[in-house]
């Protein structure tokens, strides 16, 4: 009873907008038509309920789960802005580099739900939120920013017919130079972290 004593509505909005503006799904929608466009198809349950897991691991055992494997989270950073930078170039060049392995789930685990959804900056901020809110709060949250994300990556099509392809290619390029700049940012900014914490050899 303690747990569901602890809603605040405040603490429920504030996570939501904090997820919302980090992952950004809106930002995304051209990213998903260029992979459907590449027959690569989504589906929103399982990328949703993946992402949810992914989620929901990282809150409950994040910290854990980085010294298990020895890595810390400026090393995860750097590894999704990889993926981020690659899928950037796609999207700029229109060339594929990420070939299509023709796997039941398409792109609906990587890179939707990873890192699209469920990347190093959403996980980080998840973390973070747990110090600031209350446990249930945070997956309230969560839990809505995820049902938008599932109705958006739904109504891709809607989406498509709605804007043109004229329009869609242009979406396409702008936010592939955004995401290309995201990447960068995201990459340079844990690099950092991770040279600053290479112990400096001891002098004879």
């Amino acid at each position: 009873m303690e747990f569901f004593g602890q809603f605040n509505i405040i603490e429920v909005l504030s996570s939501f907008i904090v997820m919302f503006a980090i992952i950004d799904i809106l930002g995304s929608i051209p990213i998903f038509l260029s992979l459907k466009e590449k027959n690569q198809p989504i589906k929103a349950l399982p990328a949703c309920l993946m992402a949810l897991g992914l989620f929901l691991l990282f809150f409950f055992a994040g910290d854990a789960l980085f010294k298990l494997f020895g890595i810390d989270t400026a090393s995860f950073a750097v590894a999704g802005s990889l993926v981020l930078f690659v899928l950037a170039v796609e999207m700029i060049l229109g060339r594929e580099i990420i070939k299509n392995e023709n796997i039941g789930s398409g792109a609906s685990i990587v890179p939707v739900a990873f890192p699209l959804i469920a990347g190093p900056g959403a996980l980080t901020a998840l973390l973070s939120l747990r110090a600031e809110y209350a446990v249930l709060n945070i997956l309230i949250g969560l839990l809505l920013n995820l049902i938008l994300d599932y109705f958006v990556i739904r109504l891709l099509d809607k989406v498509k017919d709605w804007l043109g392809a004229n329009l869609i290619f242009i979406i396409r390029k702008f936010f592939g130079v955004i995401l290309l700049a995201i990447a960068i940012n995201m990459f340079v900014n844990n690099i950092y972290v991770i040279i600053a914490n290479v112990p400096t050899p001891a002098v004879n």
